[in-house]
């Protein structure tokens, strides 16, 4: 498939994103060109989203509307025309070449709520012209890509604090 690494982020804990954004920022401090396309997330206040802004070499596509209601709901055409936006993006970055790192941030969410197939993404990936490190996130990774990638990481949500009572603190859960 792709000619250079290929990185997963799944699993029910938090964190996932997270990882895939220090991988951005270390590849950014050694002078990288990274591209990072969003499939479903849609605050525009996160804090990552905002820091971002002051990293060079960063180019961030966010077409993702946010919680993906049920099929049958109205909405739902403009979430699956939104996640194949996001697709044609991550398809033109990767035929592209220019970029040392991609992360496809949500991906395995976008192919669960039926927003892309997984045949899509596995024809994107043949379609790379040797990105040195692709990164996937999201829940619930199928088998043929942890099969795919070289390192995959299952973040376990052991304990959180929402569950306990505390509020989204910024700088942590946004």
């Amino acid at each position: 498939m792709a000619k250079g690494r290929v990185l997963i982020f799944t699993g029910d804990g938090k964190g996932k994103t997270t990882a895939a954004l220090g991988m951005a920022l270390r590849a950014a401090g050694h002078g990288q060109d990274i591209l990072i396309v969003q499939f479903i997330k849609a605050d525009n206040s996160t804090g990552e989203i905002k820091g971002l802004q002051f990293i060079p070499g960063v180019k961030l596509i966010r077409t993702g509307l946010g919680f993906v209601p049920p099929p049958d709901d109205p909405a739902y055409p403009e979430h699956f025309q939104a996640a194949q936006e996001a697709l044609n993006q991550a398809t033109e970055g990767l035929k592209s070449g220019n970029f040392d790192l991609v992360i496809l941030d949500e991906v395995f969410v976008a192919i669960n709520k039926g927003l892309v197939q997984e045949k899509q993404l596995l024809t994107l990936l043949q379609q790379d012209k040797g990105t040195p490190c692709l990164v996937l996130t999201g829940r619930g990774a199928g088998q043929v890509f942890i099969d795919l990638a070289d390192t995959v990481t299952i973040m376990d949500c052991l304990k959180h604090g929402l569950q306990q009572g505390w509020p989204k603190q910024k700088g942590v859960e946004h």
